[in-house]
């Protein structure tokens, strides 16, 4: 990464931080502009600040253990009043793919119980339509073949065509923190993300998909010398 676009992702993350306020329950996501979040949290915690943050990844848990950030867990605190998190692509009505981390499944029943969503990005996570970046669909490895045969049909239903992927990691699949697979979707431009949201819902074998819709309602995208504040109309 360079460090000018590390510095966008500061630079978002720090307007987030704004949002913060003592005694909050913070839901804190996955990725490499959230963990600049959790730095800057860090430092605030370090400070004197008084939250408690529900991690939504192995990987996010292990950096606040490693910087004192305080956490919980959704069976101690299943409310929860803000989550802040990154995306892979941000569409319009802040509809969202995530999931390039792998970490989907927490991430969204993470957001799901929390008032609000904030997300935090740089300006090239911005598209007109949403599917230029795969969709990250995670599934359950029993009938991973009949699975991935459901999810191309239910696609072509919709006129979506593309490659299916299992993900790999070192050679060999990669396993989420749910001990599930993740089948990456390259379908491109996807004209109507809640059709296809349903569709991936009605499949057995699909534990969760990448697509984030009505769950943000501000994101932070820095970018140009500015950040700017996006909202869901």
């Amino acid at each position: 990464m360079s460090a000018d676009m590390r510095e966008l992702k500061i630079e978002a993350a720090r307007a987030a931080l704004d949002q913060v306020v003592g005694g909050m329950r913070l839901g804190i996501g996955t990725g490499s502009t959230a963990e600049e979040f959790v730095r800057l949290l860090a430092e605030r915690v370090a400070g004197g600040l008084s939250i408690i943050g529900v991690p939504t990844s192995e990987r996010t848990a292990t950096l606040c253990s490693e910087l004192g950030v305080p956490l919980t867990t959704l069976e101690e605190t299943p409310e929860l009043d803000l989550t802040v998190d990154g995306a892979d692509e941000i569409g319009p009505q802040l509809g969202l793919i995530k999931g390039g981390g792998g970490a989907l499944l927490r991430e969204k029943i993470v957001a799901a119980a929390s008032k609000r969503m904030i997300v935090i990005a740089d300006k090239s996570k911005i598209v007109e339509a949403l599917g230029h970046f795969s969709l990250p669909i995670e599934v359950n490895a029993f009938g991973l073949g009949a699975t991935m045969r459901a999810i191309s049909k239910a696609a072509d239903a919709l006129g979506l065509d593309g490659p299916l992927d299992v993900r790999e990691r070192g050679g060999e699949p990669f396993v989420t923190d749910g001990g599930h697979l993740i089948v990456d979707a390259s379908f491109g431009r996807i004209p109507d993300p809640r059709a296809l949201a349903s569709a991936l819902n009605a499949i057995p074998g699909v534990v969760e998909h990448g697509l984030f819709l009505d769950l943000a309602d501000t994101a932070f995208v820095a970018g140009d010398g500015e950040v700017r504040t996006l909202r869901a109309a």
